[in-house]
């Protein structure tokens, strides 16, 4: 039987973390939360079946480029989408360099993430 489509979103702003469960709710998954980037690599560490990446650039204690420098050490599949408020085309190569799939500018588009997570719910 297969496990219900997991996504980890990485996120220190609880408000923006319960928009991101509120807009997620109609597409069934498994949600899982991560205030910072060191608690995102050690809920990785602990599961192996996170599908999906949803990670904030800007966190305390880890921020997302060196909490998603640290997941492609154990997780080199997983795809890691990054979420950044920042549109200069600069910061987009930055993250795409730094290991992550893909990213999206905040404020949150609920059109584009449901095309995220459609894209990769169905490459599972």
């Amino acid at each position: 039987m297969k496990h219900k489509f997991t996504t980890l979103i990485a996120e220190d702003d609880e408000i923006s973390f319960e928009l991101y469960k509120a807009r997620l709710q109609n597409f069934n998954l498994n949600i899982i939360h991560a205030p910072n980037g060191k608690v995102a690599v050690e809920k990785v560490k602990e599961n192996n079946k996170i599908d999906l990446i949803l990670m904030d650039i800007r966190m305390p204690i880890l921020d997302g480029y060196e909490a998603t420098k640290q997941i492609r050490e154990i997780n080199r599949q997983v795809p890691i989408i990054a979420q950044t408020a920042f549109a200069a085309i600069p910061e987009h190569q930055k993250i795409l360099e730094m290991g992550f799939t893909d990213f999206f500018e905040k404020p949150l588009d609920e059109t584009i993430l449901g095309t995220i997570i459609d894209k990769y719910r169905t490459k599972n």
